[in-house]
């Protein structure tokens, strides 16, 4: 049978994507949120969805279905609202009898997902996520040869992601570090997700540079010995990428090589589904080491290009 879904932030960008998830995998999006009323794209897919703007509506829309018949209640809320948001929407789900499944990132501090832990507990509910990469069959074919390997150093590894953005960006809640947690937060912690799902448990963690719209540093994990740098300005995207007419960068090179997994994204967020709905999604303890990673870049004074330093720092 069917599941039922609810989705909040349905104006946002990475709300597509959830929603074609639900269609595929035979689903149902029955109410959804957003301050913002510009969410035509509903029609492409579920054109009989329920929409509110205001949030206690919306309260009050899902709590009736809650407390209506069997069959009417929502199974799952899918959020996608500004990353300072998810942390009360999730806290809102469980209490709502419904799972959960947020995008990244998962909250912007570590300690809240203590307590997202204990509502879990309260309400025998749960909190999903999307770290895409990890279903990623790159990646999983990365970490499965590393994981086999007996080898006595570490990988060198560089990450570099530049996805420009325009003068908008900074305008928005993304260029508020209180809102988005910072530019390593909103475009980086699901690389440095993977990075931890790859190479194993961090050990140390360098911040070379960091600013509104680019920052830089140094990882250090079981396994691999990293340095990376993310932007969204379009100054730092390469020149021969310029000349083919990019605005985005993104290169994961191990001991020299390229990563090839630029291929196979489209339907990520399709495949995090299928595994949620199976019961094998990512829950809170798998997202704890990126978010406190990301919490150490935000908080970290920046040491300078000293060390092993990425070499766009150089620019």
């Amino acid at each position: 049978m069917s599941k039922k879904f609810a989705l909040i932030g349905a104006a946002g960008y990475i709300a597509p994507r959830h929603m074609k998830a639900i269609k595929d995998t035979g689903n149902d999006l029955v109410a959804a949120l957003d301050p913002n009323d510009s969410v035509g794209i509903i029609d492409s897919h579920f054109p009989d969805a329920d929409f509110f703007t205001e949030f206690e509506r919306f309260d009050r829309h899902i709590d009736k279905l809650h407390r209506a018949r069997a069959g009417e209640a929502i199974d799952y809320v899918s959020i996608c609202s500004p990353n300072y948001l998810h942390d009360s929407h999730m806290r809102f789900a469980l209490r709502s009898g419904a799972d959960a499944i947020c995008e990244k990132p998962l909250v912007l501090n570590p300690w809240n997902i203590d307590g997202l832990k204990e509502i879990e507990n309260d309400t025998g509910r749960k909190v999903n996520t999307i770290l895409q990469l990890r279903v990623h069959p790159s990646i999983i074919a990365l970490r499965d040869k590393v994981q086999a390997e007996n080898k006595g150093t570490k990988h060198e590894v560089d990450l570099t992601y530049i996805t420009s953005r325009g003068h908008w960006y900074m305008q928005s809640w993304k260029g508020d570090e209180k809102k988005s947690g910072g530019i390593a937060t909103n475009i980086g912690v699901h690389f440095y997700d993977m990075l931890h799902f790859i190479f194993g448990d961090l050990q140390e963690n360098v911040v070379h540079h960091s600013e509104d719209t680019s920052a830089a540093g140094y990882l250090e994990y079981e396994k691999a010995r990293v340095r990376w740098f993310l932007s969204v300005d379009y100054k730092y995207v390469p020149e021969s990428a310029k000349a083919q007419g990019q605005r985005t960068y993104r290169s994961i090179t191990v001991d020299g090589e390229e990563i090839e997994f630029s291929g196979g994204f489209a339907d990520l967020h399709t495949r995090s589904y299928e595994e949620i709905l199976a019961g094998r999604g990512f829950g809170l303890d798998d997202n704890r080491v990126a978010i406190q990673t990301v919490t150490n870049i935000r908080n970290a004074i920046p040491v300078g290009p000293k060390g092993n330093y990425h070499p766009f720092l150089n620019q």
